[in-house]
């Protein structure tokens, strides 16, 4: 490449990451997911628009790998360990007997109501079984849910990649319709076990390292980070086990284990995660043909509504029996299971190994996850509040982040006062922060105020902190406490955990 044609692809790479954000603000504005306008700004910078030739389906089947790996390790840096530990195993187990009964009834639909072989029904119902991770994390989080079920449904899509690629991997190689049970059982568990060790392990090294490292710069912390939950997707890839797995469970430990610099490395993570997003779908946009769509819309219609209506709910409804989780909890999961990145990057698996039909399930996989996206995404907010799941308090949560104070080793704390919070009225004594966390400054109104004793806050304050390591978490909780039940908290038996135990499984 010469120096002026890398300032044109430079130029061209620039222009189409600023309409991605612009499409994404637009996408937040008018409640739609982000994801249907990166793929529109992909099809309009393609051949049939803007001239712009992509049809290297290798390497979009590479790069877009490496996306979903860091947009998995992105997920696992902001998902709270607290959310999800009780949810491992329901989670767990939609991923894998989920993904295997979806697949079943989706590729049975296909079968006997389009007509198509058993292989590529098969096929077909294994690479739009998974939910995605990228949609999902970028959809549910907006919406003021239960924290629990939240989790649930991020921890399914951070968890049924992995055997959702096994199987896309197996059909497109078979020669028969129906791959033998005990190979395919056998190359799932390890995949899982050792994937998911690796990530684990590499995660627990990286956290020690960075806690016990001095770093010259605080941006070094983001970096090596990312890059710690890099090499293990790679690592585990290396030896056959599942580099997904192993990204999301090392970014999971990483982002849970109280690192250096926290604010920071989520801030660049997200960023990161983002760019992923909208180069991952800005390319599967470009590799389409938008003249051959019109042909997948009826068979992308039919698929579905037998995975939303049918395949989805079976699946969600035998897979949550053992757990006791309310039927209309169930009824939300069933519905928020998003398709976005995950099946259109698979399809890529069958068009490299020349699979007969490959490039029709390109076609019809693409327009099965505009169409439902668009059907599913916005809707989402209403299906909640239908089912009585959207969270009454959740506009009174306090969001508490930290920066680490190296020479004092204190944390700086930073705190917003929602509309809502029952901290509005409450006097900084009031307060009754542990020793020696203090309140050293507050932005109000775009002005700063340095408090006294008698300073009382209000909605919309913006408070600095600082904390040492040690009361830093009671300091979140004290505070967490207030802002539910005021200064009488404790006396009401508000101790500021979390979330109250019990969300899932009761109501």
């Amino acid at each position: 490449m010469t120096l002026p044609e890398l300032y044109v692809t430079l130029l061209v790479a620039g222009t189409v990451l600023l309409a991605s954000i612009a499409a994404a603000r637009t996408a937040h504005r008018v409640g739609l997911p982000s994801l249907l306008l990166f793929l529109a700004v992909g099809i309009v910078a393609g051949e049939d628009g803007l001239g712009l030739a992509f049809d290297d389906v290798q390497l979009a089947q590479a790069l877009g790998t490496a996306a979903l790996a860091v947009i998995l390790v992105e997920g696992g840096l902001t998902t709270q360990w607290s959310d999800v530990r009780r949810l491992v195993a329901p989670a767990g187990v939609l991923a894998t007997v989920g993904v295997f009964l979806s697949v079943l009834v989706t590729a049975s639909g296909a079968h006997f109501l389009l007509g198509l072989d058993w292989n590529v029904a098969l096929l077909l119902g294994a690479i739009v079984s998974s939910t995605d991770s990228a949609a999902v994390f970028s959809v549910l989080r907006a919406l003021p849910l239960p924290r629990k079920l939240t989790g649930l449904v991020e921890a399914e899509s951070g968890f049924n990649d992995a055997p959702t690629i096994i199987l896309v991997l197996v059909f497109s190689t078979t020669t028969s319709d129906v791959p033998a049970i005990g190979p395919l059982f056998g190359n799932l568990l390890f995949q899982l076990a050792v994937g998911g060790t690796l990530g684990v392990l590499i995660g627990l090294l990286g956290a020690v390292a960075l806690r016990h490292i001095a770093l010259p710069a605080t941006g070094l912390y983001p970096l090596a980070t990312v890059g710690f939950g890099i090499i293990a997707f790679a690592a585990a890839g290396a030896v056959g086990a599942s580099g997904i797995i192993a990204a999301y469970l090392s970014g999971l430990v990483l982002g849970n284990s109280q690192l250096p610099h926290r604010a920071a490395t989520r801030s660049f993570a997200e960023g990161a995660g983002w760019l992923a997003q909208i180069g991952l779908f800005v390319m599967l946009g470009l590799l389409v043909d938008p003249s051959e769509l019109s042909r997948a819309i009826l068979p992308a219609l039919v698929v579905g509504l037998v995975l939303l209506l049918v395949a989805r709910p079976v699946s969600v409804l035998l897979c949550l029996l053992p757990f006791r989780i309310p039927l209309r909890q169930q009824a939300f999961i069933s519905w928020a299971g998003l398709r976005g990145a995950v099946p259109i990057v698979l399809t890529t698996f069958p068009v490299v190994e020349d699979v007969p039909h490959a490039r029709e399930i390109l076609n019809i996989v693409f327009v099965l996850v505009a169409l439902f996206t668009l059907l599913q995404g916005p809707t989402l907010p209403a299906v909640a509040r239908r089912l009585g799941l959207v969270r009454p308090d959740a506009l009174r949560e306090v969001q508490v982040e930290a920066a680490p104070l190296d020479v004092l080793d204190a944390d700086l704390l930073t705190v917003s006062v929602p509309e809502g919070s029952q901290l509005h009225g409450v006097a900084v004594f009031e307060l009754r922060l542990p020793h020696p966390t203090v309140v050293t400054l507050i932005v109000r109104e775009g002005a700063t105020l340095v408090p006294d004793r008698d300073t009382v806050l209000r909605a919309g304050d913006e408070l600095l902190l600082i904390a040492t390591p040690e009361t830093r978490e009671d300091t979140e909780r004290r505070l967490r406490a207030i802002g539910r039940r005021g200064k009488l908290a404790r006396w009401l038996g508000e101790h500021g955990t979390p979330e109250p135990e019990g969300t899932v499984t009761s109501g």
